[in-house]
């Protein structure tokens, strides 16, 4: 039973009935207009299908679109599908082609992997021509017809179990719940809860919170991390906590920016003088002085905008002890001597943690030599701090900012969502304050330098109610 399918693919009456029924028991009927049912369930059928459609398709032959559809077999199971329909995008090319769907078609995979369903999305719903991989096609052998006649089409899968019923609704009830949520049906006061909730853990997904304890974890087993992110996500206020509170405080933190060169970071000659004579004695940098303390005990390097500086020019040949697993500890040789040796290398338990600001786009971006050696985490504007430290204004003009970005936003510009210290305000006029001297101004270069261009209307709209705000003190939602 798929959650009141039966199943054999050709059901007494066909499945139209079935489907009203659970339409009929999840959302309000002034949507049922809307619900248009495709239910082709018989053995003349070569694929048999049923499910939900675009209303402006006609009632039979090729339709266009997103679709929510069902495919049984004899008796081994079901699938439940996101599918375009064979005539195209069209009427729902807005839908389709919008970053928001994909993101949460996407989340919906993991949301059902963590209840240990097997689902498949495909990157990009509107690329018809690129079919499901073979090794969908291998798992999924009953469905080989289907997957064949339909493979370009199908965008997003999952297994319905069979001998779980509990997991057979939780599958059925997703699927349907983000079509609905797609089509803007609204759920009735008895599955309201459950539909946000689902909505809720879709768009948690994107944000995902990272522990400072897992960041630490992800040192003790690389060495070698960079925390990237927006401006206002925490990342230099993490890296000191972790240099307190996991390393006690042994450790130091040093910026880079344009002007930071080799001499300062491993090695050069200073001037100085003695006798009234001028004369160059040998400097150890930032990383030769935290190798030297983290020779008796653990040492974390703090290196903050670890990207604003040229990296490659930097390092020098110092880039290859960046290697994280080495069984055998590597060497270099310095152009001068330290403590009588030339020859250097990073001590195991010196730890190097560096912050990176993803917004900055007249930085250069860190080069693949550079990038296989750190590990990345990316850290996400945090909802719960904000929820924890400001007032409700706070929040509700962060899941505006969150919305309009999750929506619109490409890949490449969803890293542009402001933090969360934007947000952190006691009271309603501190937050004014915050609003107008911090967050404006960062909306307004984002609008004036073209980052968002592709939503900028979007973001423009949240942009001038937050001004209101700030003027006025009002706050529609």
């Amino acid at each position: 039973m798929f959650y009141g399918m039966p199943r054999s693919p050709a059901p007494e009456g066909g499945a139209k009935p079935l489907l009203e029924t659970l339409f009929g028991g999840r959302y309000h009927q002034r949507f049922s207009s809307q619900a248009a049912i495709r239910d082709p369930l018989s053995p003349n059928v070569d694929v048999p299908f049923a499910g939900f459609i675009h209303p402006d398709n006609p009632t039979s032959g090729a339709y266009g679109g997103a679709s929510l559809i069902w495919f049984p077999t004899d008796g081994s199971g079901s699938i439940i599908t996101f599918v375009v329909g064979t005539a195209g995008l069209s009427p729902d090319e807005g839908l389709l082609s919008r970053p928001g769907h994909r993101r949460r078609v996407r989340a919906l995979r993991h949301y059902l992997a963590q209840e240990g369903v097997w689902a498949w999305a495909k990157p990009d719903p509107t690329a018809l021509g690129i079919s499901i991989p073979g090794f969908v096609s291998r798992r999924l052998p009953d469905f080989r017809k289907a997957l064949r006649r339909y493979g370009d089409e199908i965008y997003a899968i999952a297994e319905v179990p069979v001998d779980d019923p509990r997991r057979a609704r939780l599958v059925t009830q997703a699927f349907f719940d983000l079509y609905a949520f797609e089509r803007g049906w609204i759920a009735l006061k008895e599955c309201e809860r459950e539909h946000l909730m689902l909505i809720d853990a879709l768009r948690s997904d994107l944000f995902v919170r990272v522990e400072e304890g897992e960041v630490y974890r992800l040192l003790r087993e690389r060495r070698f991390v960079i925390l990237e992110g927006p401006p206002g996500t925490g990342k230099t206020r993490m890296a000191e906590r972790i240099k307190r509170d996991y390393f006690g405080g042994h450790g130091v933190t040093i910026q880079f920016h344009p002007a930071v060169t080799y001499e300062d970071f491993i090695i050069g000659l200073s001037p100085g003088t003695s006798d009234r004579s001028l004369h160059f004695g040998v400097r150890s940098g930032w990383l030769v002085e935290a190798a030297i303390s983290a020779q008796e005990r653990p040492f974390l390097l703090v290196i903050d905008e670890i990207n604003r500086a040229d990296l490659g020019k930097i390092l020098g040949e110092a880039i290859c002890l960046f290697e994280p697993g080495e069984e055998t500890q590597r060497t270099v040789e310095l152009p001068y001597a330290v403590n009588g040796k030339t020859s250097f290398a990073l001590p195991p338990e010196l730890y190097v943690l560096g912050t990176m600001n993803t917004a900055d786009r007249s930085i250069a971006p860190v080069d693949l030599a550079i990038r296989r050696r750190f590990a990345f985490v990316t850290l996400p504007p945090d909802l719960e701090a904000i929820r924890d430290n400001s007032v409700d204004i706070g929040v509700r003009v962060f899941a505006a900012l969150q919305d309009a970005f999750t929506e619109h936003a490409p890949d490449d510009a969803l890293d542009l969502l402001p933090g969360q210290s934007f947000f952190l305000a006691k009271t309603a006029e501190e937050l004014q304050r915050r609003f107008r001297y911090e967050l404006l101004p960062l909306l307004d270069e984002y609008l004036r330098e073209g980052l968002v261009a592709s939503f900028g209307a979007e973001l423009q709209a949240v942009r001038d109610q937050i001004e209101g705000f700030v003027h006025h003190g009002v706050w529609t939602d």
